[in-house]
């Protein structure tokens, strides 16, 4: 004779497992609706993907894996006609807690990969990547994009790393200044003339050998540019301390003052849009015209 039992299972016997449980419940609806087109489809793309066992070497092989439900045809559709919001994505990621080690600490790692594409060139916005040859001194600047990447690393024996972001370069329109002791774009053509740069897409400052003091081909880095405002205002005497990212910041709040629109300033500096950062700048500058002690003191 066969009786039914009833059996109690708990998977989640712990407050911390319920709440990871939840966190997680709750990533996942506010991704799919970040999914703005084909959204079904781009989410059990994202759960193949997942759950696969191994690296995916083919888009074709995620319908074999059992959280893909659907079929060829609706795979290609997605990857062809899927639409995701980037900003809304960006901005649901940024708020996801963040693994830390001992003491509340966040680890990070950054790392520039390039992505060669020296067959392309109607690409848009491709630089000169610096590439490691296989000999000794082979190394060789071949064109592409390189992407930076942030991300946080987790405590324990694991390889998983949570992406904060990934930011490919970008090309920013200057316009001609009214005064030619600060326009950008004559300052650039005098450079041009007296450094001989011939090559649209050669290096617009290049290093000096330690040694011999003559010019190398490669191009400076960015840290390397950021050093020199900081010793050129050092040299000035201005009283404070300047970095590279002064004249990022100093050009935000300049046109702020001038009365240029938030979205535009974000774009033209590389901020994305409501950008926490940058409004704290605004902040930071804002509030000195209108200020109620203007004549009091």
């Amino acid at each position: 004779m066969t009786t039914a039992k009833a059996v109690r299972v708990s998977l989640l016997a712990d407050v911390v497992r319920r709440e990871a449980f939840a966190e997680a419940s709750r990533f996942r609806g506010e991704f799919y609706e970040c999914l703005t087109a084909r959204r079904d489809e781009l989410f059990e793309l994202v759960d193949a993907v997942l759950c696969a066992d191994g690296a995916v070497k083919s888009p074709v092989d995620l319908t074999l894996v059992p959280e893909h439900r659907r079929g060829h045809g609706a795979l290609y559709g997605a990857l062809n006609h899927g639409r995701i919001n980037v900003d809304g994505l960006r901005s649901l990621l940024a708020g996801m807690p963040l693994p830390r080690f001992d003491g509340g600490r966040l680890v990070l790692a950054v790392d520039v990969s390039p992505w060669l594409r020296p067959d392309a060139p109607c690409s848009a916005d491709r630089l000169f990547c610096h590439v490691y040859g296989r000999a000794k001194s082979a190394s060789q600047f071949i064109p592409g994009w390189p992407y930076s990447f942030v991300a946080v690393l987790e405590p324990g024996a694991t390889s998983w790393t949570s992406v904060l972001d990934v930011v490919k370069p970008r090309t920013a329109k200057v316009p001609q200044g009214s005064r030619p002791s600060t326009c950008p774009v004559r300052t650039w053509r005098a450079w041009k003339s007296a450094a001989s740069l011939t090559d649209p897409d050669g290096f617009a400052f290049r290093a000096l050998h330690p040694r011999w003091h003559t010019v190398m081909d490669r191009g400076l880095e960015p840290e390397t540019i950021g050093d020199v405002i900081t010793a050129l205002g050092a040299a000035a005497d201005l009283g404070v301390r300047h970095t590279g990212h002064s004249a990022r910041r100093g050009g935000a709040d300049a046109a702020r003052r001038a009365g240029a629109d938030r979205k535009a300033i974000a774009v033209h500096g590389g901020w994305v849009a409501n950008s926490a950062a940058l409004e704290v700048y605004f902040d930071d500058g804002e509030g000195w015209e209108d200020n109620a002690m203007n004549g009091v003191l």
